[in-house]
């Protein structure tokens, strides 16, 4: 996996149809780490749905052996804490979601290409920024 490529202006689209709006810089998420749930280029990239980590979450996570809090400085990956956001592998979602387990998601921070995996309903149940 290479971390170093960046994204800098992601033409990408959210779930929405809009452009993809930041996830978060702080800390920096995505699989290319430039702040957004970019699938890339080539469009390969799962790391696609913007999430609020809750501590519910990061422990139902840690217990189906993907733990997001410990720390991995070798991937450039700080350790999640609640509250933060994080763009997260929408396999991952989905996982929580069936086991009722779901973060809530921003879909203006979340890839138009997630819509392949998960159903938009799904997501929109679990919205932080619709009106």
């Amino acid at each position: 996996m290479n971390l170093n490529v960046r994204i800098e202006d992601p033409v990408e689209l959210n779930v929405l149809g809009e452009p993809l709006q930041p996830c978060s810089h702080d800390p920096l998420t995505g699989y290319f780490r430039n702040g957004h749930c970019s699938a890339g280029p080539a469009g390969g990239a799962v790391h696609l749905i913007c999430i609020a980590a809750t501590a519910e979450f990061l422990a139902f996570s840690a217990s189906v052996g993907n733990d997001l809090s410990t720390p991995r400085p070798e991937f450039n990956f700080p350790g999640l804490v609640a509250g933060n956001r994080w763009c997260l592998v929408a396999a991952r979602w989905a996982q929580a979601h069936n086991a009722g387990k779901a973060p809530r998601v921003y879909l203006r921070s979340t890839n138009k290409r997630v819509l392949d995996m998960i159903p938009f309903e799904f997501l929109k149940a679990c919205a932080l920024d619709l009106n």
